[in-house]
C-alpha cells in the first residue's frame, strides 16, 4: 500500500507510508467494529437456542439491527457520574479498555503478508497489551467509590495475574517448538503436520496446552464460568454498576473485541491461523482470511456454548484451577517440550 501512495499517487515516502498505515488502521479496525455488533447478536441467538427461545427476531430481518437498535439507545442516554466518584478516571477506565482491545490486532497475520505491524516480538506485544486491559476494569472499580465495583476491581485483578502467569508458560510451549515470537511464523510453522495437516492443535504434545489456553482465555476475557467480576448474584453488575449510556456500551464492545482476539489468538497459535485444516493444494485456493474467520466463529460458537451451559465458578473455585493446576501443568510442559525439542533436534 506505501508503494501504491508513492508511485501511483506521486507522494513521498514519509507520507505513503502515513497514508498507508493509517488505511491499513481503518481496514482493521471498521471492519472489527462491525463484527462486535453482529457477533453480540449470534451470541444472543446461540443462548436463545439452547434455551429454546427466539433470541432478537424482531428488529430488522431475523433481528439482526437489534446490536444497532441497542447502540443508538445507550448513544442516546444520558452519562451518569456519581457525584462522589473521581470523574476523571471514572470517564478514563471504559476508553482504556476499549482502546487495549483495538491495539492488540496489529500484529495479527489475516493471510501471508497481510499483517499491519509484522514485528518479531508480536507474541510478547500481544501479552503487554492484552494484560493491559484489566487496568480498565481496576479504575472504573476505584473511581466509582462503591463497594460492589470495587469488590469486582480486586477481582479482576486476582483472575489477571491467576491466569496470565499459566497463559505465559503455554505460549513459552509454542515459542520453542515454533522458534519465533513472530505470529506469522508461528502459522507459517504448523504447515504441514504428519504431512499432511495444519495446525499445532494437533500435535499430542502440544494438544493439552492449547486446551489450558482455551480455558485460560475464558478467565482472561471474564467470560462465564469465569465472570465473577460481574456477578450478579453477589456484586449487582460489578465493575460496570456505576455506569450507563456511551460509558456502558464502551465496555461492552471492549469485552466483545476481547473475545474475539482471544478466539483469533487460539486459531492462531493451536489451529493453523490463515491455513487450511489440511496440507492439500486445492484448499490453498480459498483466501486464508476465510480459513482464519471460520475458526474464529468456530471458537466464538464454543465461548457461547460454554455461557449457554456451565454455570458460574465459586472464587475459591476459580483460584485453585490457575495455581494448582494450570500453573504447575504449564510449567512441567515448560520442561516436558523443551527436553523433547532436544532430543528430536539437538539429539541429547
Amino acid at each position: 500500500m506505501t508503494d501504491f501512495f508513492q508511485h501511483t499517487v506521486g507522494l513521498s515516502f514519509d507520507w505513503a507510508w502515513f497514508l498507508a498505515t493509517i488505511a491499513g488502521i481503518l481496514l482493521i479496525a471498521l471492519p472489527l467494529m462491525l463484527s462486535v455488533a453482529m457477533i453480540i447478536y449470534a451470541d444472543r441467538k446461540i443462548w436463545a437456542a439452547m434455551a429454546l427461545r427466539r433470541g432478537p427476531n424482531v428488529v430488522g430481518p431475523f433481528g439482526l439491527l437489534q446490536s444497532f437498535a441497542d447502540g443508538l439507545k445507550v448513544f442516546l442516554q444520558e452519562t451518569i457520574v456519581p457525584s462522589a466518584a473521581n470523574r476523571g478516571l471514572f470517564l478514563l477506565a471504559p476508553i482504556i479498555t476499549f482502546t487495549v482491545a483495538l491495539i492488540v490486532w496489529a500484529v495479527v497475520p489475516f493471510q501471508p503478508g497481510v499483517v499491519l505491524a509484522n514485528i518479531n516480538v508480536g507474541l510478547l506485544y500481544v501479552l503487554a497489551a492484552s494484560s493491559l486491559g484489566v487496568y480498565g476494569i481496576i479504575l472504573a472499580g476505584w473511581s466509582s467509590n462503591s463497594k460492589y465495583p470495587f469488590f469486582s476491581a480486586i477481582r479482576a485483578a486476582a483472575q489477571m495475574v491467576s491466569y496470565e502467569v499459566a497463559i505465559g508458560f503455554v505460549l513459552i510451549s509454542v515459542v520453542l517448538w515454533a522458534q519465533s515470537f513472530n505470529l506469522g511464523t508461528i502459522v507459517e510453522a504448523q504447515k504441514g503436520l504428519y504431512g499432511f495437516i495444519n495446525g499445532f492443535g494437533f500435535n499430542p504434545l502440544l494438544f493439552p496446552m492449547s486446551v489450558v489456553f482455551l480455558i485460560s482465555s475464558l478467565a482472561e476475557t471474564q467470560r462465564a464460568p469465569f465472570d465473577l467480576t460481574e456477578a450478579e448474584s453477589e456484586l449487582v453488575a460489578g465493575y460496570q454498576t456505576e455506569y450507563s449510556s456511551m460509558a456502558f456500551a464502551l465496555y461492552w464492545l471492549g469485552e466483545y473485541a476481547n473475545v474475539l482476539l482471544m478466539c483469533t489468538l487460539n486459531a492462531t497459535l493451536f489451529w493453523g491461523g490463515y491455513l487450511p485444516p489440511f496440507d492439500w493444494a486445492p484448499l490453498y485456493v480459498v483466501p486464508g482470511i476465510i480459513w482464519l474467520f471460520a475458526k474464529i466463529l468456530f471458537f466464538f460458537f464454543v465461548f457461547s456454548w460454554i455461557k449457554a451451559t456451565v454455570p458460574r465458578y465459586r472464587y475459591d473455585q476459580l483460584m485453585r484451577l490457575g495455581w494448582k493446576i494450570f500453573l504447575p501443568l504449564s510449567l512441567f510442559w515448560v520442561f516436558l517440550v523443551s527436553g523433547v525439542l532436544m532430543f528430536m533436534r539437538v539429539g541429547v
